[in-house]
Parts: C-alpha cells; sequence; structure tokens
C-alpha cells in the first residue's frame, strides 16, 4: 500500500509579498477553479505579482491573479480571462474578521502561496500585512548581506 504526501506542494508563491509587507496572520483558504484552471495551476502556470484579496457582499476575491491558459484547452471555452477574479472559500468569521482588519489604516489582504494540499485539494494561503518603509526594505537587504558574508567567510576558513 503507497503512502500518502503529507507535505503540501507548493505551486505559486507570491515572493514580493514578503519583501512589501510584514507578514501579521496567515489563513488558509479554498479557491474555486475551473477544470483547465486546475490543470494549469499544477504546471506552474501562474503569478502572484501585484494580487490582492477584496471583499464583496461578505464574500472574499482573489483579484488580479494571472493563471496562464491551458495549453490544451477546449475550443468551447470562448474568451478565457486569464486574470479574472475567483472567489476564496473561507469560514463567515474568517471573512469578517479580514474584512474589519482590512479597513484599518495601513493593513491590507495579500495572497502569499497556491499550493495543492494533502488532500489533492488547490488552496491559497492568504496573509493580513502591514506596509513596509523604505527603511525596513533596505534594513533587511543588509541583513541579508552580511548573512552572505558571514557564509561565505566561513566555508572559505574551512577549507583549510
Amino acid at each position: 500500500m503507497a503512502k500518502k504526501n503529507t507535505e503540501k506542494k507548493v505551486l505559486v508563491t507570491n515572493k514580493k509579498a514578503y519583501h512589501n509587507y510584514h507578514i501579521l496572520e496567515e489563513y488558509e483558504a479554498g479557491i474555486v477553479l475551473s477544470g483547465y484552471e486546475v490543470k494549469s495551476l499544477r504546471l506552474h502556470n501562474a503569478s502572484l505579482v501585484d494580487s490582492i484579496v477584496r471583499f464583496n457582499n461578505s464574500e472574499a476575491f482573489l483579484e488580479n491573479v494571472y493563471i496562464a491558459p491551458y495549453t490544451q484547452i477546449s475550443t468551447h471555452i470562448g474568451d478565457y480571462d486569464a486574470k479574472r477574479n475567483r472567489k476564496l472559500l473561507l469560514h463567515k468569521q474568517e471573512i469578517n474578521k479580514l474584512f474589519s482588519k482590512s479597513k484599518e489604516k495601513g493593513l491590507t489582504v495579500v495572497p502569499l502561496e497556491i499550493y495543492v494540499s494533502k488532500y489533492g485539494k488547490i488552496k491559497a494561503l492568504i496573509g493580513l500585512a502591514k506596509g513596509k518603509t523604505t527603511y525596513d526594505k533596505r534594513d533587511l537587504l543588509k541583513k541579508k548581506d552580511i548573512d552572505r558574508e558571514i557564509q561565505k567567510s566561513l566555508k572559505s576558513s574551512n577549507k583549510y
């Protein structure tokens, strides 16, 4: 009997979100997708750059997420909108909490990654985020450079 994969398989990551925002809270949400969008996502043909979560009539939607058209899509589909709004599946309490927090100054909700859960479902990891200042971004880059130099010097000292 084969073992079931217990790890999640990340399909798309929003690297800019971690660079531009401090992530305060994370939530897992399902996404309403068409079959050809799922196939395209499984081929990693998507982008979360400049995407955001918006709330409308106590529902959450992913906006500006690009999912490339599947190469073997049927001809009866018609016009395919790669950046259409996609509904997120969250509990009502989570939607209300995120909506009220996103109304506060400086807070927004952004998608962090899209992945396949251990049960084979496509999920989105969304986060309540606070924007970083340019000083914070520069400070983080300096720390990374210093860490990289330290690692490089440790490797070179271990060779001898």
